[in-house]
């Protein structure tokens, strides 16, 4: 299994250019002929490529620089030297370049085959050929190549899903992903059994799905680095909406449902209010674990009323509530897809006229 890894340090360096040539025709009747040296070649460039094929930045872990080619020097008979080669370097779609020394955002890779010149090469250098005036036919001077760009980057992997599953440890949620789509990740009964986060497609009607999220599990103290959920808050930024997995059946004394709700809300808005506030859709696993099905659903009407929302009750393991489930969630974003085209459209009446 392929290693999950969403951040890496590097250091690009774009090549730089050739120096320009001082040379001289040297011919049979032109013995001191006059100059000939050409130009120098340009450096390559560093270029980023969203792909949509990967899913890790592994391969920055391995290589932490990058190198673009130099140009060559300018040759004789005021032949350029060849241009050094761009160096292309793919990243998953998603991820986010930033100035390591600033820290501003430079990119975010967001879309499939987006391009980015991070790093340009340098210029070549000018051949004497240029340098030859009325009053200095002999010209013994050309410029050297110019130095291509050097950047130390920062990049940061955030998984792009139209639903994030978020909830405490333990909650059910890489059993649910493992239930709703083809994603098998790997499944034990203790803290923390999901330490990176799994993408799994989701057919909720013929032709049409979407992608889930399922995020490794928040504890109290999350968003100030406790635990391992700090480094995974980042990934419920690009979602559309977040289910909140709810496990009723935790014995510690400080667990409820409602407390648990209380709790991962904290986190997500401690992190970020923008986050806090997407769409959210409560849901009661385990409800095999409580009972029979009139007791789950009446943790759930009293969680509903506690927190003034819907909320759905499902069992990850026997299937109870799923398919119904994964039909309210597409159905929610297929509502969240049109709401938002209205928006754009009418926005763009309103501009026009």
């Amino acid at each position: 299994m392929t290693d999950f890894i969403d951040r890496a340090k590097i250091e690009i360096r774009a090549g730089s250019g050739g120096n320009g040539s001082i040379n001289f025709r040297r011919e049979k009747f032109a013995p001191m002929g006059g100059p000939d040296g050409g130009d120098g070649g340009n450096g390559g460039s560093v270029i980023f490529v969203a792909d949509h094929n990967l899913g890790t930045l592994l391969d920055f872990t391995f290589q932490r620089i990058f190198l673009a080619e130099n140009g060559e020097k300018g040759q004789r008979k005021k032949m350029s030297g060849k241009s050094g080669d761009d160096l292309i370097l793919r990243l998953p779609v998603g991820s986010m370049i930033y100035d390591q020394e600033t820290g501003d955002l430079i990119a975010d890779m967001d879309a499939d085959g987006k391009t980015l010149m991070a790093a340009k090469g340098g210029n070549g250098g000018w051949g004497n050929v240029h340098f030859k005036s009325s009053v200095n036919q002999a010209p013994r001077r050309a410029n050297p190549g110019q130095p291509g760009e050097c950047k130390k980057l920062l990049l940061e992997l955030k998984l792009i899903a139209d639903v994030g599953i978020a909830g405490y440890p333990n909650a059910g949620k890489s059993t649910l992903i493992s239930r709703i789509s083809a994603a098998r990740p790997k499944i034990a009964d203790y803290p923390f059994t999901t330490l990176t986060p799994n993408l799994g497609v989701v057919q909720w009607d013929e032709g049409k799905t979407y992608v889930v999220a399922d995020v490794p599990g928040l504890i109290e103290g999350a968003s100030e680095g406790k635990g391992l959920g700090y480094q995974f808050l980042r990934h419920l930024e690009r979602t559309k909406l977040i289910l909140h997995l709810i496990d009723p059946s935790a014995h510690e004394p400080e667990r409820s449902p409602l407390a648990d709700y209380h709790v991962i809300n904290r986190e997500l808005s401690v992190y970020s209010p923008e986050l806090a506030g997407k769409p959210q859709i409560v849901v009661i696993n385990k409800a095999d674990a409580i009972g029979d099905e009139d007791d789950a659903n009446r943790v759930a009407r009293e969680l509903s009323e506690q927190i003034g929302a819907d909320v759905h009750v499902i069992s990850a393991v026997t299937g109870y509530g799923i398919e119904k489930l994964v039909t309210f969630l597409g159905a929610k974003l297929l509502e969240m897809k049109k709401a938002a085209e209205a928006e754009a459209a009418a926005t763009a009446d309103e501009q026009i006229s």
